[in-house]
């Protein structure tokens, strides 16, 4: 259900920044170190974004590998303290509808 939101959101987003830059079509001085560039607003703003969102991608990317590997590293830390010492988890039991918590209603009105 969380992706299905950060996708509705992204989308949203993409969908502003559009109409923004659609709105803004004049062409705009761009300082550089070299000289200056006259380029479209629209241009600007959808590159600015894409990078943002490449930026942010990445940095999300490297986050995900580097739980990952520390995932994989406790995980064979894990195995070799239950081989040393023997101890294996138990499973837990699976729920039934009797292990459920029920909801006590006083008598309607």
């Amino acid at each position: 259900m969380r992706i299905q939101w950060s996708l509705i959101a992204a989308l949203i987003f993409a969908l502003v920044t559009a109409i923004f830059a659609v709105i803004n079509v004049r062409s705009v001085d761009v300082n550089l170190i070299f000289g200056v560039v006259q380029i479209p607003l629209i241009l600007l703003i959808i590159g600015s974004t894409l990078l943002g969102g490449i930026i942010v991608g990445s940095f999300g990317l490297y986050r995900s590998y580097r739980l990952d590997k520390e995932n994989r590293r406790l995980k064979a830390q894990l195995a070799e303290v239950q081989e040393a010492t023997g101890y294996v988890f138990a499973e837990p039991e699976p729920k039934t509808a009797e292990d459920q918590p029920q909801d006590k209603q006083g008598p309607s009105l």
